[in-house]
């Protein structure tokens, strides 16, 4: 009797391409906390916030990045750069990242601002608010997203950091959580922080991570 030639099984059928999307808050400045500084140009990282984006680079080890991306604003910028040494990529440009445009309340200082009638809406339904002769949170909200959607696009299946603000990372978080806008605030996004979205073509949108500040990102791929 002739023994049978053992075969080896096919390999599984491959998955449909997930690409992640890393939402990453620039770090500290020394203005963190105290004044709303808006789009108002010449705002650094203090050395608190450059080890916050050192930190980032660090975390970002063994997970292949395939682009990333920088509001314009100087402290996203510059947070974004060690991770881009580390990857030997350039950091790009995209405005949809920007921070809202906090028109005349720019350069307030929060306790002043907190006092307002309208810091309420601010906290508690932001989609009714318009900051006075800037943008309001839905216009906010919509550009970011648009903006997510086009940087997902151009990279399938790839993983794109993205360096943006507080207010904007909320709203994309709150919309791929399918939590409406005026409960965006109970969001928390802090300096140095990453958060994480999963797209995969033909699904609703999956949140792996809000708000993290420790642990390797390399794991991301297994999730």
């Amino acid at each position: 009797m002739i023994a049978a030639t053992p075969t080896t099984p096919p390999p599984p059928p491959a998955g449909p391409e997930r690409t992640l999307l890393l939402l990453v808050r620039h770090g500290e400045t020394p203005t963190t906390g105290k004044v709303l500084p808006g789009r108002a140009p010449g705002l650094y990282l203090s050395e608190r916030g450059r080890v916050q984006a050192e930190r980032v680079a660090e975390r970002l080890d063994g997970l292949p990045v395939d682009a990333i991306y920088s509001s314009p604003l100087e402290r996203a910028r510059e947070t974004a750069e060690p991770a881009a040494v580390r990857s030997a990529l350039e950091v790009n440009e995209e405005p949809g990242l920007l921070e809202c445009d906090f028109g005349d309340w720019t350069g307030a200082a929060l306790a002043e601002l907190a006092a307002l009638p309208q810091w309420q809406a601010v906290q508690q339904s932001p989609s009714t608010f318009r900051f006075p002769n800037g943008e309001s949170f839905t216009e906010m909200q919509a550009r970011m997203v648009a903006a997510l959607e086009v940087l997902r696009t151009a990279h399938p299946g790839g993983a794109v950091v993205c360096f943006s603000h507080a207010d904007p990372i909320k709203a994309a978080v709150a919309d791929a959580l399918g939590t409406p806008l005026d409960l965006f605030q109970r969001i928390v996004i802090s300096p140095g922080s990453v958060s994480v979205i999963s797209h995969v073509e033909g699904q609703a949108p999956a949140v792996l991570m809000v708000n993290s500040t420790s642990e390797p990102l390399s794991g991301l791929r297994a999730q």
